[in-house]
């Protein structure tokens, strides 16, 4: 081996250990001037949920609310439909099934045609059409992947660092919030459900006049069983509630509208949505940009309904119901309310990132505080640097200089792995901690197999070059074979665990391959550096 490649490889292992501190930064406590800050990586190491805190949710995904509500939507269209063809007919929801009556043999006639993908069970006075069982067995699963990815985009705009999002079993799904420092908003952002729309106000009736102008939320349910009678409630309409708080006393009151049913346009269409400020009172509002096809519908509604109240909806809430005072072309319009700044935020990030397909529930919440995580980091540095110092001891005892050199390797190995999940932003969990452990066991191991091929090579009467040179060439093929298969049983872990799995199978794998290179070609290019001295080695330390 020239002289000139040993030196070679000294060069990339510096370069190698430059680029670790460097990506490390972040990570060490040290006071970086802002200047060199902006040239340097922003984050290194991530810490997961059980090392820095934070919360673990389990929500299930109600599949069969998100089939009901199709059998909603269906039913509306239906409704349109018939009347546009002038069919008398009376149509009402009831699960995943839609009961129709009125004149039968035209609907069934208008069913058939249009819709042959339900199933009909016909009687005299009226039609039941039903959703099949396959549809509704996809529209479940599909339910949840769109709250899964809708989840997913939530967080990411709240701001959560190395979040865990994933599916499990049929219906839920599994979050994890690494040092997320407000629970309690967290929990709402996600869970809010963002279902927007606009109905138009029934100011036409004169049932309406006689509501009161705000309940009490202990009136509520008995304001509800008085007006919600066939003889109060208009055909075609609903009652929904603004929730308004009086900022003297914080008293919390609703304010109830009579309502078209029918939905005239939604969130579906929603481009953009973002905070501004009122000018007027300084308040947060959220405003929001339809895309080509809503601006145009939304035109449309406006220049049909001038001088009528538009209520916009979120949830099931009214949150403002201006009157239409001409057509508002260019598909833009603002959700105002008693909102707080971080209050606009979330309704911002939720009308962004899309309404759920169905309602989510949680099955378990547990928040871990970070006084958790810094009893298990000061366990995992504690059992890191016992399993340290206990493999340098032993292979500097046993293989005395050799071993010395393996022990650097070792540090070597370490500091590289720590600066390759700094670069990858990687995060650090338990798990982790045992692979960065695990990984210092395996760079002992490979030095032991190359160290022993060296002595049996010394045995036989070579000279320390020719038993180095053949003891690294005979073992090189065992080290990688059990590197290759250690390799993929960690990427089935990665593939198939959960997130401390990952965490562990991440950490494995990148020690595997810089293990590979310390062993390989650090440690024997000391050797090499060694046998390559003005006077010629004639016992080797080992």
């Amino acid at each position: 081996m020239k002289k000139k490649n040993v030196k070679w490889r000294f060069l990339l292992i510096l370069v190698a250990l430059m680029l670790s501190f460097v990506y490390l930064l972040p990570n060490l406590p040290l006071s970086i001037p802002e200047s060199f800050k902006k040239i340097l990586p922003e984050s290194g190491i991530n810490l997961g949920l059980d090392l820095q805190g934070g919360i673990y949710l389990i929500y299930e995904v109600e599949g069969q609310k998100a089939a009901e509500l199709t059998a909603s939507r269906l039913a509306n269209t239906l409704r349109k439909l018939l009347d546009k063809d002038s069919i008398k007919n009376t149509v009402t929801v009831k699960g995943t099934s839609i009961e129709l009556s009125g004149e039968v043999t035209k609907i069934k006639d208008a069913l058939v045609k249009n819709y042959a993908n339900l199933d009909l069970a016909i009687e005299e006075e009226k039609i039941t059409a039903s959703l099949q069982e396959r549809e509704i067995k996809w529209i479940k699963d599909n339910a949840v992947e769109q709250a899964l990815e809708t989840i997913r985009n939530r967080v990411d705009q709240f701001g959560v660092a190395e979040p865990m999002i994933t599916r499990r079993g049929e219906n839920e799904i599994i979050v994890q919030l690494p040092g997320v420092k407000d629970p309690k908003r967290a929990i709402e952002l996600i869970g809010k459900t963002a279902v927007l729309e606009f109905k138009l106000v029934d100011d036409e009736s004169t049932v309406s006049a006689e509501y009161p102008n705000a309940v009490t939320a202990a009136d509520e349910k008995q304001f509800l069983e008085k007006y919600t009678k066939e003889d109060k409630l208009p055909k075609g309409d609903i009652i929904l509630f603004e929730r308004r708080t009086a900022r003297e006393t914080g008293e919390v009151f609703k304010k109830p509208y009579l309502l078209k049913s029918e939905t005239i346009l939604s969130g579906d269409f929603i481009s953009e949505a973002r905070v501004a400020i009122d000018s007027r009172d300084n308040q947060p509002y959220v405003s929001i940009k339809l895309d080509t096809e809503g601006a145009k519908l939304f035109e449309e509604i406006t220049a049909n309904n001038v001088k009528k109240r538009l209520a916009i909806i979120l949830d099931g809430n009214v949150y403002s119901a201006p009157v239409i005072q001409e057509r508002i072309a260019g598909g833009t319009a603002q959700i105002s309310g008693t909102f707080t700044m971080d209050e606009a935020k979330d309704l911002s990030i939720v009308l962004r990132a899309g309404s759920l397909p169905a309602p989510i529930k949680i099955e378990q919440n547990v928040t871990v505080g970070p006084s958790l995580g810094r009893d298990s980091i000061e366990a995992g540095k504690r059992a890191g640097i016992a399993a340290f110092l206990l493999v340098v001891v032993f292979m500097a005892l046993y293989y005395k200089l050799s071993g010395v050199i393996a022990d650097a390797a070792m540090l070597l190995n370490i500091l590289f792995l720590l600066g390759a999940m700094a670069a990858l932003n990687a995060t650090l969990t338990m798990p982790g901690i045992a692979g960065v452990i695990l990984t210092m066991g395996m760079a002992v191991d490979t030095n032991v197999l190359m160290f022993e091929r060296i002595r049996e090579e010394l045995r036989s009467g070579k000279t320390p070059r020719a038993a180095v040179d053949a003891g690294y060439d005979k073992a090189f093929f065992t080290i990688v074979d059990s590197h290759v298969t250690t390799l993929i049983t960690s990427a089935v872990l990665f593939q198939f665990g959960t997130g401390p799995i990952k965490g562990f199978a991440v950490t494995l794998s990148i020690g595997i391959a810089i293990n590979l290179f310390t062993s390989l070609i650090g440690t024997k290019a000391v050797f090499d550096y060694m046998m390559n001295a003005k006077r010629e080695v004639k016992k080797l330390s080992i």
